[in-house]
């Protein structure tokens, strides 16, 4: 667990979308892994290395500071594997102890943006559509732009509005799950997604036009 591992911006844009195990291969490997098998150990590294730092990443914008993040979040998921519950799920828990660095990152550089009251936001209905907005313009370069900004505009949130995004759109965790990584209510994580979706509504409105009411945040 004390290798150095590095990763770059194109391996957060191009990661694969299949590196997930069975839930009971991975017991499987926990239980290994809390044994002492080291190969089992790095099995479980390699199968959520890429998601933890693309979600890191997005977090922390930065991509020595994300490599130091996922690197200090593997450590201390390791250290106390020995007590982990395996009816939860190992991402979460990765993503719960990562957002915790991330936060703690982000305080350091006295760079939180302020969590800005916008009243209530009334539900939508369901989807996860939000690079779906990009893939109904018919240019390539165009929707390339849009993703670019879309996600971009993303980056601008507040950190827990961003990282409710990243794990609802990226994740597809349910809010239920999301609220365990954040550490809130589930409610409170669908007040964030929403929030999060008025935001946006106006960061895009110019380059969305009609199509911003495609940006849906219902939980489930």
């Amino acid at each position: 667990m004390g290798e150095k591992y590095t990763m770059s911006e194109d391996m957060v844009a191009n990661r694969p979308c299949d590196d997930r195990s069975s839930p009971a291969r991975e017991r499987d490997l926990i239980e290994r892994a809390q044994r002492g098998c080291a190969a089992s150990s790095h099995e479980l590294i390699a199968l959520h290395q890429d998601r933890l730092f693309a979600f890191v990443w997005r977090m922390v914008r930065n991509t020595h500071e994300a490599e130091e993040v996922c690197q200090e979040t593997f450590l201390r998921a390791f250290s106390a594997l020995g007590s982990f519950n395996n009816a939860y799920r190992f991402s979460t828990w990765l993503f719960t102890i990562g957002y915790r660095l991330c936060l703690n990152g982000i305080r350091k550089r006295r760079d939180v943006t302020p969590d800005l009251d916008f009243g209530n936001v009334s539900s939508a209905d369901a989807g996860r559509d939000v690079e779906d907005v990009a893939d109904r313009v018919a240019n390539s370069d165009e929707a390339r732009r849009l993703k670019e900004r879309i996600w971009n505009s993303v980056d601008q949130l507040t950190p827990q509005q961003r990282a409710a995004v990243l794990l609802f759109y990226r994740e597809s965790l349910s809010c239920q799950e999301i609220g365990e990584v954040l550490e809130m209510p589930a409610a409170t994580v669908k007040s964030h997604l929403h929030r999060a979706r008025s935001r946006l509504k106006g960061m895009l409105a110019d380059s969305m036009a009609e199509d911003w009411s495609v940006l849906r945040f219902e939980a489930s």
